[in-house]
């Protein structure tokens, strides 16, 4: 049977995958969307004999193709409900070995309303971020501990205490720190979220602390649970390696837990990073607001800033100037009760890039910063201030240069990294 149909007009209950198809040598686009189109949904490589009539009606329907791009609508029947393992099987699965193609990718997915609806989304997104740190407008800022292995417990703690007396917001594990020999999970904890509570007191601002609950299912949970009982906000999890499943059990449990969930997406360049092949940020972005996790690490590509000498990372393309989408984000599109997501712009950040990320991201982003903090000449807290101070200076409009005059921090890191 034939996939093709360019005259077909999808409908409301159709899932619409963008595929970019490289055939094999000696394969038409259009045989080699045909096999797309066929082992995605009840196609096989031979007629066979038990091909009922009503069967057919599932099949899945090639309503364009523009050079290597081919557009495949999906009946909803294909597909279980809040079942994204199952739905990734059909339309990300045996396709990407078909012998038809030299490279596949996928490159972004429309949502039915059906699907959409069977998801829980964030439980918070921004909006309910921004209510727990009492923080309506202004980018928040984060850093990662570094060295990102090594320190014990109570080295981890002071180090967090220093970027949140200098001003950060939210402090995060590094997405391989688990649960160590010189590093305990439930001490770190524990230790971490009391230097926690003392910059609270001091600096009169709410801190978040995102411990790495990543583990074997039942033992993510159980952690999550930890820092629930420690009076944690936060909990992040490493979504590619943990599975989707595993995150809509986390998200399932966390109905009770009420943490914050923020997603790593460590591993993700395994099948992102192919620019030919593969699946894109655009899509895992997708399926994590879906699922229900809060704030996601975008991809970063190397880019210029004006005026500034050092090369810059930036928020990947895919995500903010997709060719697939007209808006701008992704992350925040309408998508009925799916709340809209933070974007955490990080690697190899600095307090010299605070300025471009604003003005061309907006203000709905975490700028999160590892080396960029921790490196500062005068040490952690003085790099954590040096990341305030650049924020406050492009919310206000003045150059970093000009604020630097006066804030002796963003001074010395410009001279440092600029």
């Amino acid at each position: 049977m034939s996939f093709i149909d360019l005259k077909y007009k999808p409908n409301k209950n159709d899932l619409v995958c963008l595929f970019r198809v490289e055939p094999k040598k000696g394969v038409s686009i259009k045989k080699a969307a045909e096999a797309v189109a066929g082992e995605s949904s009840i196609g096989t490589w031979t007629h066979v004999k038990t091909m009922k009539p009503r069967i057919k009606k599932l099949g899945a329907k090639i309503f364009e193709i523009k050079g290597n791009y081919i557009k495949v609508a999906y009946p909803l029947d294909l597909f279980e409900p809040a079942n994204m393992p199952q739905i990734l099987s059909s339309i990300a699965g045996n396709i990407f070995g078909m012998k038809a193609v030299d490279n596949l990718r996928l490159e972004d997915i429309d949502w039915p309303v059906n699907i959409i609806r069977s998801f829980k989304g964030p439980l918070y997104g921004i909006k309910g971020i921004r209510k727990i740190l009492k923080i309506p407008k202004r980018p928040l800022c984060g850093t990662i501990i570094k060295p990102k292995l090594g320190l014990n417990e109570k080295e981890h703690a002071k180090v967090a205490y220093e970027a949140w007396t200098g001003g950060i917001d939210i402090v995060k594990d590094d997405e391989n720190l688990s649960n160590l020999r010189f590093n305990k999970f439930e001490k770190r904890v524990v230790e971490t979220l009391k230097m926690r509570d003392k910059a609270e007191r001091e600096t009169g601002e709410k801190k978040v602390y995102m411990p790495n609950v990543t583990a074997e299912t039942n033992e993510m949970l159980s952690r999550a649970q930890f820092v629930k009982e420690q009076n944690g906000r936060y909990a992040m999890v490493d979504i590619i390696t943990v599975g989707w499943s595993a995150l809509q059990t986390l998200r399932d449990v966390n109905d009770h837990l009420k943490l914050v969930l923020h997603a790593h997406r460590s591993g993700h360049a395994t099948f992102t990073r192919n620019k030919k092949h593969g699946i894109s940020m655009v899509v895992v972005g997708d399926i994590s607001r879906l699922i229900g996790l809060d704030q996601l690490h975008i991809g970063t590509i190397i880019g210029k800033m004006e005026g500034i000498k050092s090369e810059i990372l930036t928020t990947e393309e895919e995500i903010e100037k997709s060719i697939i989408r007209e808006h701008s984000h992704s992350l925040a599109e309408d998508w009925l009760h799916i709340k809209p997501i933070f974007a955490v712009c990080s690697g190899g950040l600095h307090p010299g890039h605070a300025h471009y990320l604003i003005k061309n991201l907006g203000n709905n982003i975490i700028i999160q910063a590892g080396g960029g903090i921790h490196g500062h000449r005068s040490g952690t807290k003085a790099g954590a201030k040096a990341m305030r101070q650049a924020i406050d200076a492009t919310l206000n409009n003045i150059s970093l240069k000009e604020y630097s005059k006066s804030h002796k921090e963003l001074k010395v890191a410009l001279q440092q990294w600029l």
